[in-house]
């Protein structure tokens, strides 16, 4: 039997036709996996009358909805490439896209529909499918679309090394790279996630990241389809909400990232039944010691970290409930069937697999595992470089420690990680560059309580009247860039500091920073 993501849906249904499948709290529809599938099927049926081919993209743009989930699975089924776009991207962000990925269909809703506007009349071949009423002239109902189509299952010759997702993560120059990933890679990630958080059908978990991203996708959504569990699918993360729902749909497991595990300790949880959650995975970024012994003593849960990146899965390493507090700061240890190695970095191309660091000695974090993609989309030169000699090199900086646990110093390039989801230097320095008031300019990561880390931006003015207010303006305006990485705080300097190569000492501004924080001149 070949394992693919529409096989195991296949096999949830027909071992749970009547249980409890989904709920769109934003529409408050709910289907068993029987109705789910009828409804998968129809989709299915609806893309192949549009004239999508196995091997053909599909693009879904969009909140956390029901309609992402299903195009997930018709996809799958029908050997089209699903292609989820994050809906917090701008005009031309997402235009790269769509250029690059050439879909066939492209599902969005309403909350979106001003970035699609902008951008649509540049795409005439594409099929542009809009889930809420009231379609804009240059789109097609994809209700109407799929109501009329028929939920007769579909024969379609679908294997296990098939591609089944290109979903893209930012590159170090600023543009997006597509991740290629095949159906088996994401059979496999989804089994090790079960056994690492004990999944089973008798779980209800609440979809609150974003489902366009891996780590919620892959790390929770699938799992729990797989093992015949339910799905609530809230429309975007809401402390309040997540917490109501906790108790009226008695949810037992959902991932989030740290930021959003501390924004639910702020609420008075007294005033909510949240007796059922058992378990909460997180990634992103580490979970502070202080705020792991506060889930356990105010939510009364155990926690399970996962760690990794887009091109592995995500998941590399998890740590387990039973480290949470012994290890808090680690990664984790490596998952099963996966090898971490840390190696010593080479200025002059990819580091060699066998420069092995012993252990406690910092270098670049390298993986082996089943989970591993097949290579970036369009990016031949790129796939060579990060899969050199069969291994995965991250970009990232840590180290093993003596009982095998990563621990993770440093990020590739600089990157900043905000609220979960990263932003690298670039694309913002770019956008600030493109002011005409705007010297020079470097963007770092400035810690922050409730974020993670905040984006600063230091400046060198061009002109002497160029004030923090423009330039935010600036940025609010772009369609370059979107919302969640425009800079928190704006530091105007004479120069930037550099090295002899001419590049920008960051470290040098980090300690500028500090330095500010600690003086009480900089919050």
């Amino acid at each position: 039997m070949s394992t693919t993501i529409g096989k195991i849906f296949d096999l949830t249904v027909m071992k749970f036709p009547n249980k409890d499948a989904l709920y769109d709290v934003r529409r408050n529809v709910r289907y068993t996996y029987s109705e789910w599938n009828d409804e998968v099927n129809r989709l299915a049926n609806a893309l192949l009358a549009e004239g999508v081919k196995k091997g053909d993209r599909v693009s879904t743009f969009t909140f956390n909805t029901e309609e992402l989930g299903t195009a997930f699975f018709a996809c799958a089924k029908i050997g089209a490439v699903f292609n989820p776009i994050n809906f917090r991207l701008q005009g031309e962000e997402v235009a790269f896209i769509l250029k690059d990925a050439e879909p066939k269909v492209v599902i969005f809703e309403k909350a979106v529909e001003p970035v699609i506007a902008s951008i649509e009349n540049r795409f005439p071949h594409i099929s542009f499918w809009f889930i809420d009423e009231n379609a804009p002239e240059y789109a097609q109902s994809y209700h109407e679309k799929v109501k009329a189509a028929e939920p007769k299952p579909v024969e379609m010759n679908v294997q296990e090394d098939d591609l089944y997702a290109i979903m893209y993560t930012s590159g170090t120059t600023g543009r997006p790279k597509g991740v290629m990933h095949k159906h088996r890679n994401m059979v496999e990630q989804s089994m090790l996630v079960i056994g690492s958080t004990k999944l089973d059908a008798g779980d209800n978990g609440l979809v609150t990241a974003p489902m366009f991203h891996c780590a919620e996708l892959h790390c929770a959504f699938l799992p729990r389809v797989h093992v015949g569990g339910s799905n609530v699918i809230l429309h975007q993360f809401a402390p309040k909400k997540v917490l109501e729902l906790i108790g009226s749909e008695k949810i037992t497991k959902f991932f989030a990232a740290p930021t959003m595990w501390n924004m639910l300790l702020q609420e008075n949880l007294s005033d909510y039944h949240i007796e059922s959650l058992k378990l909460g995975l997180y990634g992103a970024a580490p979970m502070a010691p202080s705020l792991v012994h506060a889930c356990h003593e105010r939510l009364g849960i155990k926690l399970v970290q996962a760690y990794g990146m887009t091109e592995m899965g995500p998941a590399i390493a998890f740590l387990s409930e039973d480290d949470q507090l012994t290890k808090a700061g680690a990664a984790g240890q490596a998952c099963l069937n996966h090898e971490i190695r840390i190696v010593r970095p080479n200025e002059e191309g990819p580091s060699e697999p066998e420069d092995v660091l012993p252990p406690g000695e910092s270098g670049e974090i390298i993986v082996q595992g089943p989970c591993m993609m097949s290579g970036y989309f369009n990016r031949e030169e790129a796939t060579e470089k990060a899969l050199y000699k069969g291994w995965y090199h991250s970009g990232d900086i840590g180290y093993l420690d003596e009982d095998g646990f990563l621990w993770v110093k440093d990020r590739v390039d600089d990157m900043i990680i905000s609220g979960g989801e990263n932003i690298y230097p670039r694309e913002v320095e770019d956008v600030l560059h493109a002011h005409e008031g705007v010297l020079d300019v470097a963007i770092v990561g400035q810690p922050d309580d409730r974020w993670g880390e905040s984006v600063t931006a230091f400046v060198v003015k061009k002109d002497s009247q160029l004030s923090e207010e423009a330039l935010d303006e600036w940025c609010k305006n772009s369609d370059s860039l979107a919302n969640y990485k425009r800079p928190r705080k704006y530091i105007f300097v004479d120069v930037l500091p550099r090295n002899a190569s001419g590049k920008i000492q960051k470290f040098m501004l980090r300690k500028q920073m500090e330095d500010m924080v600690s003086k009480g001149m900089l919050t």
